[in-house]
């Protein structure tokens, strides 16, 4: 990016040791040319701050005598080739080649295009936005006040601390080393015990969205292109996930109405229109598949509402009695078997006792037996390898799956389940930016593939090549991976759409 920046086109780039060392171990504290030149040569490298004085504040790296700094320089050269060619003896015995040369390298390149592509946004809506966040957070302070019955800082935990469990009394839920904790999970719990802490909670809310994106976003923006430049980090995630900083364009919440008003705001160029393409239940679909477990293949097969259906089956009833309420828990349920939820947090979620949740989980096990004899085999066979894998093979070691620790080894075992999931739905979407990414070049169309959130890809495409878009976003992301329930591509088009049509 940096020599794109200056004209000079990188063609033959063949090797990445960081990629490498991430395909090889990706839970490995630090995938960073020093930490693995020590690691893997047993070499400490020349740090940075050592190239200047120890009262050098402005640290110019023009100055650095030319000597200095050609040990420095050379010295990156040399143990980034010594890793190159130990990493690929490794990757070639170990079952991840594939993965590093035909998905994780490939990626890099179609990462580099929409990093340097960018999004847009549309600055004055963030403005209004932040007045009328400005409005609420003053709305909320005084709601706040009134039963906290006198004024404070709410950004401090040790005021917060003070008005929550020793002014109003409320129960200590847990303790931290400066105190007791007003963490959410805390927050959510004692919601219902006193009428100050749902205005805790929103002001938190508002506090953080207004901080992270509404007031934050705008002075981020490009003087060169106008427009956001997030980076792609591809070597950060156990699971395979790619993550976003600077800004963080992943995690802005879609369910609010705030977070929609936010989401609003990423726009396309003129002549052009945002599309965006998620998949359906993605990982619900693919524990599906990989536990073959004939109910759920069935509701997928069917195009049946799996949470109503799980539901239905779970209080035998028939799927019209299902009522809103029961639907929301066993749609619980359905992502949290993924995620190793038990009895105590399930009740906590919906609302019910330790007991009904046990009951209401066995439940759901008897109507999807498969489910739970492919949780029992993702964990003994985590403690036969030492390691759980996604479907393209994708490892995480897991060291701790046979600790006497139960702590340590309940937290491996719901890795062991967990990323054969999470890790394959990362490993289609990418398989899908590759295949997408590769089709538009060969067809040198304009339109850019400009972010990425998980499951959803979002696409700036000029008026003309809306169609031609539609048929390659759909086949790319639908032909990722072959399973044996049928994958939903949802498809949705900006603003802009409907003034071109």
């Amino acid at each position: 990016m940096v020599l794109k920046g200056c004209g000079i086109e990188v063609n033959g780039v063949s090797f990445d040791t960081m990629i490498a060392s991430y395909c090889l171990d990706p839970s490995r504290r630090s995938h960073s040319l020093d930490n693995l030149a020590l690691e893997f040569c047993r070499h400490r490298m020349i740090a940075y701050k050592e190239l200047f004085e120890k009262d050098d504040k402005k640290k110019e790296i023009r100055k650095v005598p030319l000597s200095k700094l050609k040990e420095y320089a050379c010295e990156d050269s040399d143990f980034t080739f010594r890793l190159k060619n130990i990493f690929g003896e490794l990757l070639s015995g170990s079952g991840h080649e594939m993965l590093f040369r035909e998905i994780e390298m490939p990626l890099l390149f179609v990462l580099m295009k929409m990093e340097l592509a960018g999004v847009a946004i549309d600055r004055p809506r963030l403005l209004r936005l932040s007045g009328e966040i400005s409005e609420k957070l003053k709305e909320i302070r005084k709601k706040i006040y009134k039963y906290a019955g006198l004024e404070f800082n709410i950004n401090s935990n040790k005021q917060l601390q003070h008005i929550l469990f020793e002014k109003l009394e409320l129960p200590v839920i847990k303790k931290t080393k400066t105190g007791y904790s007003t963490d959410m999970e805390v927050l959510t719990e004692l919601s219902g015990k006193h009428s100050i802490v749902p205005y805790i909670i929103d002001y938190r809310q508002f506090s953080k969205l207004a901080n992270t994106y509404i007031d934050s976003l705008p002075l981020l923006v490009s003087k060169k292109t106008h427009r956001i430049h997030t980076s792609f980090n591809q070597t950060v995630t156990s699971t395979g996930r790619l993550s976003s900083s600077n800004p963080n364009l992943q995690n802005i919440p879609i369910r609010s109405e705030i977070g929609k008003k936010i989401r609003s705001a990423f726009v396309p160029r003129e002549g052009n229109l945002l599309m965006d393409a998620d998949y359906s239940q993605v990982e619900l679909r693919i524990l599906a598949h990989l536990s073959g477990d004939p109910n759920l293949v069935k509701a997928f097969r069917d195009g049946a509402d799996v949470h109503r259906r799980t539901a239905a089956m779970i209080y035998q009833l028939e799927e019209d009695d299902v009522t809103a309420q029961m639907r929301s828990a066993a749609k619980t349920i359905n992502f949290g078997v993924i995620y190793g939820l038990g009895a105590r947090g399930l009740s906590k979620q919906i609302g019910v006792t330790v007991e009904e949740a046990r009951e209401f989980i066995e439940g759901y096990f008897n109507k999807y037996p498969g489910v739970r004899e492919f949780i029992e085999e993702c964990k003994e066979k985590a403690r036969q390898n030492g390691y759980t894998e996604t479907m393209l093979g994708r490892r995480r070691e897991l060291r701790d799956i046979s600790s006497t620790n139960g702590r340590l080894r309940s937290f491996s075992e719901r890795i062991a389940v967990n990323t054969p999931i999470q890790g394959t739905a990362a490993d289609m979407i990418k398989v899908a930016m590759i295949n997408i990414d590769k089709i538009v070049s060969e067809q040198n169309l304009t339109s850019r593939m400009i972010m990425q959130v998980h499951d959803e890809l979002v696409f700036e495409i000029p008026f003309g090549e809306e169609d031609i878009m539609l048929e390659i976003v759909r086949t790319g992301m639908e032909s990722a991976l072959e399973l044996k329930v049928p994958l939903i591509v949802s498809i949705d088009t900006g603003r802009n759409w409907l003034e071109a049509h």
